[in-house]
């Protein structure tokens, strides 16, 4: 029963890891690769499901979002980077589903949450972050910890005189996109320079890492650093991070509750394609996002076919209860109805 994970959040390709798990005698091996954001989760949930269904063995290579969908694409990769499901918290875009033979079935499996995540040792209690102020960091607009901006965020509290150093991702990341996505939501100046994209040529001297986790370390090792990095890297090294102001005005700070209230309204549409870049409850979080599993739509080995619906039918019902406890947002019943049914029906085989 092998369980293979490269390292979560290194944004490096580790093929030789994932080709050291073998399929059970008489049963299957399933490949994935791609978002660094899920893959805590996606590593305890293919742990659980594997000890209950010792005929199916997992291996996942946690190597971003766009990575990811290059690989589950299968063009010009190596044989052993082939996969059986990608992993993206950007989704697919159309252009790139006209380009499998295979068919593209995307299925939200789980939600995570963005945060802004700062390195100041000297400064205790909730750190305040407007959308002007946060914005502006990342425009590299504001360089400083003692900005006139985050003074008024943050009244009353003594502020560093410490230059600013924003972490950000190198790879093709969704985690990039979820963030960019929300600036390009609520900013008229984003949305004019850079809009929603996986790769961004940051402003300024922005410090660049591989993965979540790589910016999680970044930050965790940089005084007077802030960066985006998905909940659980930022939580796994007690990684402080700011309260937000959310669409209604209000500062929110990220907890079940907040991540919950900002997927309250989802509703799927046909594609099940869906971002909530700017939420509108008033206490919600404002950066939550989907985070999606690729299927092919129609698969040449019936018996990999049936292995894939019965392991995602799995996530999408007993794992969803241990998704909150890791971090993660439990999906809403109506999300995860209309993505179960999308299983049933949507990935065959001859």
């Amino acid at each position: 029963m092998a369980v293979a994970l490269a390292a979560a959040g290194t944004g490096c390709s580790s093929p030789d890891q994932v080709a050291e798990a073998k399929a059970p005698a008489g049963g299957v091996l399933l490949k994935g690769a791609g978002a660094t954001l899920p893959s805590p989760l996606y590593k305890e949930w293919f742990a659980a499901y594997q000890s209950g269904h010792p005929d199916t063995a997992v291996a996942y290579d946690s190597v971003g979002s766009g990575e990811g969908i290059r690989r589950f694409l299968g063009k010009n990769v190596k044989p052993e980077e082939l996969v059986d499901f990608g992993a993206s918290d950007a989704a697919m875009r159309d252009e790139e589903i006209a380009q499998s033979p295979k068919g593209v079935l995307l299925l939200p499996m789980t939600a995570g949450a963005v945060v802004l995540a700062y390195n100041l040792p000297d400064f205790d209690g909730e750190l305040r972050l407007s959308r002007k102020a946060y914005t502006g960091i990342f425009l590299g607009e504001i360089k400083n910890w003692s900005d006139r901006q985050i003074a008024q965020d943050n009244p009353g509290r003594k502020l560093p005189k410490l230059t600013m150093a924003t972490v950000v991702r190198q790879d093709g990341s969704g985690t990039t996109y979820a963030f960019t996505k929300h600036l390009d939501a609520i900013s008229d100046r984003w949305r004019s320079r850079y809009g929603a994209a996986t790769l961004v040529d940051w402003p300024g001297n922005a410090m660049r890492a591989p993965g979540n986790e790589g910016v999680a370390a970044r930050i965790n090792q940089s005084v007077g650093s802030i960066g985006y990095v998905s909940y659980e890297f930022a939580r796994k090294l007690k990684l402080k991070f700011a309260t937000l102001e959310n669409r209604s005005g209000h500062f929110v700070t990220l907890t079940g509750q907040s991540s919950e209230a900002a997927l309250a309204s989802a509703e799927l549409p046909n594609n099940l394609r869906l971002f909530m870049p700017d939420p509108p409850a008033a206490d919600a979080y404002p950066m939550v996002t989907f985070s999606w599993i690729l299927l092919y739509t129609n698969y040449a080995d019936a018996k990999k076919a049936k292995a894939i619906r019965e392991l995602f039918r799995w996530c999408l019902s007993d794992g969803q209860n241990s998704a909150s406890q890791l971090g993660y947002v439990k999906l809403p019943p109506n999300i995860t109805a209309r993505a179960l049914t999308a299983l049933e029906t949507g990935v065959t085989s001859p």
